[in-house]
């Protein structure tokens, strides 16, 4: 009971709480406290629900005393969690890291929020963002810039980069996360967590964001979480669009087998298009590979366009479209890389964007050929660069609104990929510099092979743990 914080797992937490060693309330009040002194250095949370969180964790209390969960059913309930400031909550402000925000209060949840709470975490506070998520760094105008705390010089990532920070910084032991470019896996290399990207249509959103790239998850500690958590939120959504398969199993199942098989694993430790690779990210990827080969699996370096100048145009065509999922904002308040944007996006014609989505589609079609047949896992860095300077990316974007920033690139160079061919991802921090700084490793799979990816990433987390890494903050 002594060694329960909010560094453990959210399972074992979770766990702790069924068994009564402590209370929702209890749990709830450690996490506040975590932020109350951690924030002023992170600055990873930018508004805060106490009451209404402990009015909940209250009744969670409630419910476990009642024995509700007793069964593992509800194996979160009471786990305090934050939900990023790009995601409608019912009754919640939603600001979107601007200042152009939408005045008012949210009538209708997210789908991943209302399954989250099914899920019992008691939701609590919102994590920084940068402005409409579109640049890799968690740092705008109206907040200010959130920092890493494994090095509070740099910045967590982005999008989700205030979550990363806050898991990291042990103010929660998980924390919402969404992902259009590499939004969880980024952050999740930044701070030494796991960020796990669900495949396409994995989990129900009430609409698609830049045409179903943008995903919905959880950055934490291990890959546990990451399954049980994607088995919560996932499933088939008789009103959407787009389904992906049921699974064969629980993803639960599949992490807690850590029994992949013998795989075929393609390597690409350099970024392609003369992208600059850090040495510590090529090393982090080659240091994968021989633990991969020690494990049984045959590695093989291979090339794939993760970014191309046929893939780059159009995707940019995309996520600028996306802006209109916004309702309510002043444009005129926003960032100048926001304004700028917003101007492309209006002179995008319908017949454009249409040729741009057709495009993404023929090469994601060619290049998921490859999956299965030459390789079944692609092995990367999850970025490029190390962590940049806090504020350093903003500062860039906003000294050029035109053009892009090359750090963004960087850190998009490997994970963009799996966003447009909808493949799911994740990133495992099974890498350290000398200044002990953490470095992600990516892991793509094929096409819906979620439970596959997870059971490989299990494997790698059992040969090489990494969950009682403590950041000096």
């Amino acid at each position: 009971m002594a060694d329960l914080s909010p560094f453990s797992s959210a399972l074992e937490l979770g766990a702790a709480l069924r068994r009564r060693e402590l209370s929702a309330v209890e749990l709830l009040e450690a996490c506040l406290a975590g932020v109350d002194s951690l924030n002023p250095k992170l600055n990873a949370v930018t508004w805060r629900n106490d009451a209404e969180a402990r009015a909940a964790a209250e009744a969670a209390d409630r419910r476990l005393a009642d024995g509700d969960g007793a069964d593992g059913s509800m194996p979160f309930l009471g786990v305090p969690l934050p939900i990023k400031d790009l995601t409608p909550v019912a009754g919640w402000p939603v600001t979107f890291g601007s200042r152009g925000a939408p005045e008012g209060l949210s009538e209708e949840s997210e789908l991943v929020v209302d399954a989250l709470v099914g899920a019992g975490f008691v939701l609590c506070g919102r994590t920084n963002t940068p402005e409409f998520g579109v640049i890799t760094a968690a740092e705008n105008l109206r907040y200010g810039a959130s920092r890493n705390p494994w090095d509070t010089d740099r910045t967590p990532g982005g999008s989700s980069g205030g979550a990363a920070a806050a898991v990291a910084g042990g103010m929660f032991p998980v924390a919402h996360a969404n992902d259009g470019g590499g939004s969880i896996r980024i952050p999740a290399s930044y701070c030494g967590l796991v960020g796990f990207k669900p495949s396409r249509g994995r989990v129900p959103r009430l609409a698609q964001s830049w045409l179903g790239a943008v995903v919905e998850g959880v950055v934490c500690r291990t890959v546990a979480e990451s399954a049980v958590v994607l088995d919560a939120i996932s499933g088939l959504d008789p009103l959407a669009w787009y389904n992906a398969p049921a699974p064969e199993r629980p993803f639960a199942s599949e992490a807690e087998s850590a029994a992949p098989g013998q795989l075929r694993i393609g390597l690409m430790a350099q970024a392609p298009l003369g992208v600059p690779t850090d040495e510590s990210c090529t090393a982090a990827a080659h240091a994968a590979a021989s633990m991969l080969e020690e494990l049984g699996h045959a590695v093989e370096e291979v090339e794939v366009p993760t970014i191309s100048e046929e893939m780059v145009p159009p995707f940019i065509a995309l996520t600028q479209g996306g802006l209109a999922d916004y309702e309510g904002v002043d444009w005129s308040a926003t960032e100048p890389h926001i304004v700028h944007q917003r101007a492309l996006a209006s002179e995008t014609g319908a017949y454009d964007y249409v040729l741009a989505a057709k495009t993404l589609e023929l090469l994601s079609r060619r290049e998921l050929a490859r999956w299965g047949r030459d390789f079944d896992v692609l092995l990367t860095p999850t970025s490029a660069i190390l962590p940049p300077k806090a504020g350093a990316i903003l500062e860039a974007q906003h000294a050029a609104p035109d053009q892009p920033v090359l750090d963004v690139i960087a850190s998009v160079s490997f994970t963009a990929f799996g966003n447009v061919t909808g493949l799911p991802g994740v990133s495992l921090p099974l890498h350290w510099t000398e200044e002990n700084l953490p470095v992600g490793v990516q892991l793509l799979a094929g096409p819906w092979r979620d439970g596959q990816l997870l059971a490989l990433a299990a494997q790698l987390e059992a040969a090489s743990p990494w969950a009682q890494r403590r950041p000096p903050v």
